[in-house]
């Protein structure tokens, strides 16, 4: 079965996961997700991620992390979607809950969070929020 949304797809399963405190999750992997799930890594939403081989496109073994029994993701949200995208310059770069949470910004640089991006003066397709 296809996904028209891989990120979305990707962030519903971790979503879903957190809410029945599962471990770990395993999603497909391709380029743009690896790139999501180093940012969340490296904004500590994450234990850690491997990338498995299964001979056909790979796949993502997340580990989710938990404080206290609570996931640390206490939310997940696709903004641009293939419907309607939304993309941002560098002046105009959301925060997410006063600058508690994460932007997830898809730049011509890469993939990097809103901070980075403002940072390097770029702007670009606002992905996700995560708080």
């Amino acid at each position: 079965m296809s996904v028209t949304d891989p990120v979305a797809d990707l962030l519903t399963r971790i979503r879903n996961a957190c809410r029945a405190k599962h471990r770990r999750v395993d999603v497909p992997s391709s380029t743009l997700k690896g790139a999501v799930v180093k940012i969340l890594l490296e904004q500590k939403y994450i234990a850690n991620y491997a990338v498995l081989t299964d001979g056909k496109q790979g796949i993502l073994r997340i580990n989710l992390k938990y404080h206290e029994g609570k996931p640390v993701i206490q939310g997940l949200r696709r903004v641009s979607k293939p419907g309607l995208r939304q993309y941002r310059g560098k002046d105009d770069l959301p925060r997410v809950l006063g600058g508690l949470g994460t932007v997830i910004v898809s730049t011509s640089k890469g993939v990097m969070t809103g901070a980075q991006a403002k940072k390097d003066n770029v702007g670009g397709e606002v992905l996700a929020y995560v708080w």
